[in-house]
């Protein structure tokens, strides 16, 4: 869990993140060498802060976001959200503006809709703040702030190691309505023909969904992904003999509703394990839900 630990700790809220892309262009350069495949690294300018590892002959991609929820500061010690960031009086923050270093607390005034930061001095409006990492494991969970989407990039990582043929699209943006996905998946479909995806992202414990019974496969969510791709990853899942959950909601969304609304045929499906504390400083996933997403990852990209 190191990696996973040193992903949670990187300053990438949706609009800033160039230091996640730096961080996993610096894993990759250091650590391909030891994968199965060599992959073709892409990125530059016309990908924005996003990249994409492309191996053998690809069939599927998986997309993983790499940017997180945060505040921006306003004015008058104001913060304003990026993304849906769950808010409470004293939840410790960091971030960094031309002064220094920021460590400070969020003031939440009881009956104000509005969210304030304290710290000693005043903090450089357009600031970024993020949640404080305090990475905390035991026998049965991993926990931390950025588990969403962080954990999501740690399995693509992991399936890296041993993928012959796929891409892997790191997006941005997807915290704060998205805005990537649609040219990463014109450029992928364009260029190798590639039109089915996996999203490597964290779904929510709910009535349905449940700690340590494996990793969720999302039959649909606000989006509705076509059913005869949805069908082929169950029975995938099923021979796989992977430990998977069902979901099906009417809210939330992610990488994949980008992908279906673009101008490009790609079919999509949501695997991803479950946590509990949505958006707060204290998401926590099983790591037997851990487990079961890296293992269904590795042969669905092996089969699709």
């Amino acid at each position: 869990m190191e990696l996973l630990k040193q992903l949670c700790q990187v300053h990438a809220p949706a609009g800033n993140e160039v230091l996640m892309k730096e961080f996993i262009l610096d894993y990759v350069e250091k650590n391909k060498a030891n994968w199965k495949v060599q992959p073709e690294v892409i990125h530059g300018e016309e990908f924005q802060d996003c990249l994409m590892l492309v191996f053998g002959k690809p069939r599927t991609a998986i997309f993983a976001h790499m940017d997180s929820i945060g505040f921006t500061v306003k004015y008058d010690r104001e913060i304003v959200k990026i993304g849906g960031p769950r808010t409470k009086h004293r939840y410790a923050l960091v971030g960094k503006d031309s002064q220094g270093e920021i460590e400070c607390e969020m003031d939440v005034p009881e009956g104000s809709e509005k969210y304030y930061y304290k710290f000693d001095r005043e903090i450089d409006r357009g600031t970024e703040l993020v949640f404080k990492c305090d990475f905390r494991q035991s026998d049965e969970f991993v926990q931390s702030c950025y588990m969403d989407n962080r954990l999501g990039c740690w399995n693509a990582l992991k399936v890296a190691e041993t993928l012959e043929d796929g891409i892997i699209c790191f997006s941005s943006w997807e915290e704060h309505g998205g805005g990537t996905v649609r040219y990463l998946g014109k450029y992928i479909y364009e260029h190798y023909g590639v039109r089915q995806a996996l999203i490597s992202d964290i779904t929510w414990v709910t009535d349905g969904v449940k700690h340590g019974k494996g990793v969720a496969i999302s039959m649909r969510d606000r989006g509705i992904p076509r059913r005869t791709y949805i069908n082929r990853v169950i029975d995938l899942a099923r021979e796989s003999g992977v430990d998977f959950q069902l979901e099906v909601e009417d809210a939330g969304g992610s990488d994949g509703n980008e992908l279906q609304s673009s101008p490009y045929p790609f079919d999509w499906c949501f695997v991803g394990a479950p946590e509990d504390n949505v958006h707060t400083p204290d998401e926590k996933v099983h790591r037997h839900d851990i487990q079961c997403m890296l293992s269904l990852y590795k042969y669905l990209m092996l089969k699709l």
